[in-house]
């Protein structure tokens, strides 16, 4: 079925009803997830995938290689996540839970209703620090047409303590989230999310290419050091065995 963005971007009308719908089934797979003692760690549009190529596709959660099994009241210490989505705690070194995947909802949130993320810099030490602040605001004119509901509800996800952030099941409650929207609100355009989204779907993407492009390079070069090595070990074998063989001659009898 896709990436959630690359289909919202291929949308030619999109709307806070339809943003709603994704953040409903997210916070459903986050609260399953969450109900199992599993955390994500690591929520971001490239994991978030349509089952199928239906509207009513369910999204599903991909890529569970730093999510962790938890008991009930443990917490986690190990620094992990992508850039831009990561919980201030986990920044901070402290000790966290599975309150982490919310915060990360609701950068994803965030993006679905503008088309841009809450935290954004080049610089990742610029970037941690509004994201340990909890710096962000909603710009006019790209929040102009988006209802004080959904923002409200990003108030209750995008808070640096994690103790006052939202659970899963506090999202799925939420007004917002849980009862239908006055008829304009919901049916009303988004202004320019669609292209705001467009241009960073864009660069999430090229940036996920150099890092891919880095990766290779970085194991292609370990390849070559590793055959080097080898061509060296098997050089200075050849030499000891060559050096042996010709040292035994002046003891032999003839």
């Amino acid at each position: 079925g896709g990436e959630l963005f690359d289909r919202i971007v291929q949308k030619e009308k999109y709307s806070e009803k339809e943003a709603k719908a994704v953040v409903h089934k997210l916070a459903g797979a986050i609260k399953y997830c969450h109900d199992l003692g599993i955390v994500h760690r690591d929520l971001k549009p490239e994991n978030l995938l349509y089952a199928d190529e239906t509207d009513e596709s369910e999204i599903k959660i991909a890529d569970f290689g730093l999510a962790k099994l938890l008991s009930e009241d443990s917490m986690m210490s190990t620094a992990c996540g992508t850039p831009g989505y990561v919980a201030p705690e986990i920044l901070e070194g402290r000790a966290y839970t599975s309150a982490v995947d919310i915060w990360s909802l609701g950068v994803i949130t965030y993006i679905l209703l503008c088309g841009f993320p809450p935290f954004y810099d080049e610089n990742n030490a610029a970037l941690f620090a509004a994201i340990k602040a909890g710096s962000f605001d909603y710009p006019s004119p790209y929040w102009d047409s988006v209802s004080p509901g959904a923002k409200d509800l990003i108030d209750h996800l995008l808070v640096v303590n994690p103790e006052r952030r939202f659970t899963a099941e506090q999202v799925l409650a939420h007004p917002w989230v849980a009862e239908a929207s006055p008829a304009g609100e919901e049916s009303a355009p988004l202004g320019s999310a669609i292209s705001e989204m467009k241009k960073f779907n864009a660069r999430r993407k090229f940036r996920a290419g150099i890092r891919v492009a880095k990766a290779i390079a970085a194991f292609q070069g370990a390849g070559k050091m590793a055959n080097a090595a080898r061509m060296m070990a098997a050089a200075k074998a050849a030499s000891g065995s060559a050096g042996g063989a010709g040292g035994a001659a002046p003891g032999k009898t003839v």
